[in-house]
């Protein structure tokens, strides 16, 4: 007779949220690519070495292209209840703040993770999000170009007409296709509600004097961002008319210049509150299938 008790089940991991920031300079995007150094496979790679696991999968809330920056990206993973619990060490403490301290250790420079978390229930870093907020900053004047900040204002050859593509911006706020702005990407949706496109020049601040393109949308396409701040570029330096962006969003065909990648940063993302998270990345998830 078999006395061999039976295997009690394997818990139901946890979810832990990621706060993070990098420069993307000398990565070639978030997305980890063989051969390549990249934000996810550093993240990853570190992750597996504090934890003493194989490298868990992150699953992020916007995925930037090679060169963008990020100052507020949010990311999960999941992971055996034991292996959280087991973070802290011999050192105690919150099992995020140790997180955050031993990934510090190990990570490069240009990648700093902020807060680590158990999430509440119903989060997923991508589909319960309700708005990207980037910031593309352009220094379109001798005064104003600081070789300090190189690696994430652009240094523009012609002053701009801010007012110009202030305008130009106000035809593609809304729910529209944004094909004309964005990489196709096979069975991907390219329609998108962009809440925000807002052109100004800085009065005040750290980015006084910079000309500063305000971009929020629930979700954008590839290069769809620099796609708009392209089209934008060639309204400010007087080339095309203000109307010019709007008819390329309703020709759906690409046809723009596309912003250098090193002014744009990844400034926010924003939740719902916690008992809507759920609900959210259903509603999400079913928008955009079969979409990727």
């Amino acid at each position: 007779m078999d006395r061999t008790p039976p295997q009690s089940p394997d818990p139901d991991p946890v979810r832990v949220r990621l706060d993070l920031a990098y420069d993307g300079t000398h990565f070639s995007g978030w997305a980890a690519q063989p051969g390549l150094r990249t934000v996810q496979g550093t993240l990853e790679a570190a992750l597996g070495t504090v934890l003493r696991c194989e490298p868990p999968r992150l699953t992020v809330a916007g995925r930037t292209d090679a060169g963008v920056h990020a100052r507020g990206q949010v990311a999960h993973l999941d992971l055996p209840p034991d292996t959280w619990s087991d973070v802290t060490g011999r050192m105690g403490g919150l099992a995020g703040e140790a997180l955050v301290r031993r990934l510090a250790g190990v990570l490069p420079r240009d990648v700093v993770v902020r807060r680590a978390a158990l999430a509440p229930d119903g989060f997923d870093a991508r589909f319960s999000a309700l708005e990207r907020r980037y910031a593309y900053r352009l220094a379109d004047r001798p005064p104003l170009q600081d070789p300090l900040r190189r690696a994430w204002v652009v240094r523009h050859r012609l002053p701009l007409d801010v007012v110009a593509m202030a305008d130009a911006a106000g035809a593609l706020v809304g729910q529209h296709d944004f094909a004309a702005f964005c990489k196709q990407r096979e069975g991907a949706t390219t329609i998108r509600t962009l809440q925000v496109l807002d052109v100004r020049r800085e009065a005040t601040g750290p980015d006084q004097g910079l000309v500063v393109v305000d971009v929020r949308a629930d979700a954008f396409c590839h290069s769809m961002v620099r796609g708009l701040v392209g089209a934008l570029l060639v309204v400010g330096e007087g080339r095309r008319p203000v109307t010019w962006p709007g008819e390329l969003l309703a020709g759906r065909r690409r046809g723009g210049p596309v912003a250098p990648a090193l002014g744009l940063t990844l400034e926010e993302v924003a939740y719902p509150p916690h008992e809507q998270l759920a609900a959210r990345a259903h509603q999400t998830r079913a928008r955009r299938t079969p979409a990727v």
